[in-house]
């Protein structure tokens, strides 16, 4: 799952808690951490024991952190998780090629979870609004040190991302395929793979059918 998906199920929780846009960036944490310092982990086990913090920031930051890890665990365990992701890394080798410098399976796995944002951004544009008022809300450093209190090692750049991430509106890039063509060169750069063709954007259109189509599926057991 990636950042919207993690967040949708809980978008309309808020009511009026303060300290809920800090559960948020815990949701996003994990995948923050990803860019920032890819040996920087959060650990359900080191998460869970701060969920009841007496400071609520920490508290709301572990919450959504432990809630992320858990989500992950039981999304990629899923049938229709592995079924789709197989569909689209054989797109996926239909234009690349058996081409190892391209990783058709981690494509096939980041289209599928870019994808589902997509669909559920289209879906309601103003959630996704209000997913980024939220986040705008939370201060970085307080993140920072909350997600310092239970990573594997200290995540120094974790604040200054955070205000590029909310600065660059990316998920919004992943409803036009030149722009997401773009957001997953961005990422092929960031993990030393090579660059992505032009014409990869061919298979975008049908790859959104088919992740729309199974939508559902791939949703189901996640919190309402």
């Amino acid at each position: 799952m990636n950042y919207y998906a993690h967040a949708f199920p809980f978008l309309d929780s808020d009511a009026g808690d303060d300290a809920f846009p800090y559960f948020l960036a815990g949701l996003a944490a994990p995948d923050w951490l990803t860019v920032v310092d890819r040996q920087c982990r959060v650990r359900l086990k080191h998460a869970e024991p701060l969920t009841g913090d007496a400071d609520r920031v920490v508290a709301a930051v572990a919450r959504g952190a432990a809630q992320h890890i858990r989500d992950d665990a039981r999304f990629h365990g899923t049938r229709p998780f592995a079924e789709t992701t197989l569909e689209l890394s054989r797109r996926v080798r239909g234009v690349l090629g058996h081409d190892a410098s391209f990783r058709p399976g981690f494509l096939g796995h980041l289209l599928l979870e870019l994808l589902l944002d997509a669909h559920l951004i289209a879906g309601d544009l103003q959630r996704l609004e209000a997913y980024y008022r939220l986040l705008d809300a939370v201060d970085p450093a307080r993140v920072e040190s909350a997600i310092n209190r239970m990573a594997v090692r200290p995540a120094e750049r974790l604040a200054w991302f955070i205000g590029r991430f909310r600065e660059a509106r990316i998920l919004w890039d992943y409803l036009d395929d030149a722009k997401l063509l773009w957001r997953l060169n961005q990422v092929m750069g960031r993990v030393n793979l090579a660059q992505l063709p032009d014409e990869f954007a061919g298979i975008l259109p049908d790859a959104r059918r088919l992740v729309d189509d199974r939508a559902g599926e791939l949703l189901e057991g996640l919190p309402a």
